[in-house]
């Protein structure tokens, strides 16, 4: 199952080459909610693997982004111990700064904008 979230980046680590076969790069976004008067903020790091590592760089801090991602979860076993780890995969990253400034701003509505009274309409029964 994907998911999506939006945020501001705020850490892009270097790529980790982990064996011959294996890279990853993790990357950290600020994510801001605001309710009851109160701002909420937490810091969401998701990983990105293999050829994935490429989608972000250093040039992404500090924009606005659009994360897909899948929750992978493990488990893992050492000296008779179990641990569970959970992981955010990113697949996907967009840019979605500037999109909020293209909107057209909207005109306000004046008393003029309403059709004036009209004495035919005033027999409706609704």
């Amino acid at each position: 199952m994907a998911f999506e979230i939006s945020g501001k980046v705020v850490d892009v680590f270097p790529v980790n080459q982990v064996s011959d076969k294996f890279r990853k790069r993790e990357f950290v976004i600020e994510k801001k909610d605001a309710a009851g008067g109160a701002v909420f903020i937490d810091y969401i790091k998701f990983q990105l693997v293999q050829d994935k590592c490429d989608l972000i760089n250093e040039s992404f801090m500090s924009e606005e982004v659009r994360v897909s991602f899948n929750i992978k979860g493990n488990r893992w076993e050492r000296d008779g111990k179990v641990n569970y780890f959970t992981n955010l995969d990113a697949w996907k990253i967009e840019k979605v700064s500037g999109l909020a400034n293209e909107r057209p701003a909207s005109p306000g509505v004046t008393l003029e904008d309403f059709p004036q009274d009209n004495d035919e309409l005033g027999d409706l029964p609704f």
